[in-house]
């Protein structure tokens, strides 16, 4: 477990103007997407899926899921590496289009989680409060999944787990515009679906795939390395905290559940440490690097990550 000796306070935590409308808001956002898989069913039942459908699935989940590992993630919340305007206002608003909240709540509830990692204070931990045995287990795997959307109790003040961009013009632009950009995730897999597909009905179930479905798989993907990456898997560094990786995951999140990785050297831009540990989000870093469009990138020397190898 944990032992930062640092306690929480109630200037840690982020007001909420109206708690019961934003639980509103957060239960359609997460159960919505699940009932879109009675359309899928029906759609694939009745033979009507097409390779458009797929093709803009993929397209809407690796654009999103980078938008939120590498811009949300690694760029904003860690500052792994420097890139310009442009590139930062891309990243934020492909972040946002994946509708896991506004990028500013995103990173503040992000950089309480790392202070706090496991202990009291963090706003989704498995680990605090939630008992002992199988059923403790249980409500813990489910708080740290999905429950701590709905609960305010712990989440990050913006003001101070954020200021950095609250101060920063692209980034304050993005997020009091993310409603934009939530709505534009569904309107691009509708005119992607039906520029491939040839007709305004691939336009629909274009939006149903990369739209729905390509939320709701991105969601669990990323309440995963919350949830299960905080409880299952390995620990290869000493981190004070239950953080590990879960190899199996890494595809499925861009490389974020080399969640140990992660937590021993927070501001690395690569996760996955260690030789053959897939991280595509890393190689999107590398990309732009070589592009000119990001540099400062933090890496992590071989000594260093011997200095924090578990026994």
């Amino acid at each position: 477990m944990a032992t930062n000796v640092v306690k929480p306070t109630e200037d840690d935590v982020q007001p909420v103007a109206n708690e019961t409308l934003d639980r509103v808001v957060t239960g359609l956002v997460t159960v919505v997407p699940v009932l879109g898989l009675v359309l899928v069913g029906w759609q694939v039942w009745g033979d009507a899926l097409g390779v458009s459908d797929l093709i803009v699935f993929a397209l809407m989940y690796v654009l999103t899921g980078l938008g939120v590992t590498v811009g949300f993630h690694r760029l904003l919340t860690h500052r792994a590496f420097k890139t310009k305007a442009p590139v930062k206002a891309a990243l934020a608003i492909l972040g946002s289009a994946a509708i896991e909240g506004p990028v500013i709540s995103w990173v503040a509830d992000h950089r309480k989680h790392h202070a706090f990692s496991d202990q009291h204070g963090d706003p989704h931990s498995p680990h605090v409060d939630h008992g002992h045995g199988i059923k403790g287990a249980l409500r813990g795997l489910a708080h740290a999944h999905v429950g701590w959307l709905f609960i305010h109790t712990q989440r990050g003040r913006k003001t101070r787990y954020a200021p950095d961009l609250i101060k920063d013009p692209v980034i304050s632009w993005v997020d009091r515009t993310f409603v934009l950009w939530a709505v534009m995730g569904f309107v691009v897999p509708f005119f992607l679906g039906a520029l491939i597909g040839g007709a305004w009905t691939a336009g629909l179930t274009g939006m149903l795939w990369g739209g729905l479905v390509r939320m709701m798989l991105l969601h669990h993907a990323t309440y995963s390395i919350n949830s299960l990456c905080h409880f299952f898997g390995r620990q290869p560094f000493k981190t004070g905290d239950e953080s590990r990786n879960l190899s199996w995951l890494a595809p499925l999140t861009f490389g974020e559940a080399w969640h140990n990785g992660h937590h021993a050297f927070p501001t690395s831009a690569r996760h996955g440490l260690e030789r053959f540990q897939f991280d595509p989000s890393a190689r999107v870093i590398d990309a732009l690097e070589r592009l000119g469009l990001a540099w400062d990138v933090v890496r992590v020397s071989p000594e260093r990550l011997e200095s924090k190898r578990a026994a």
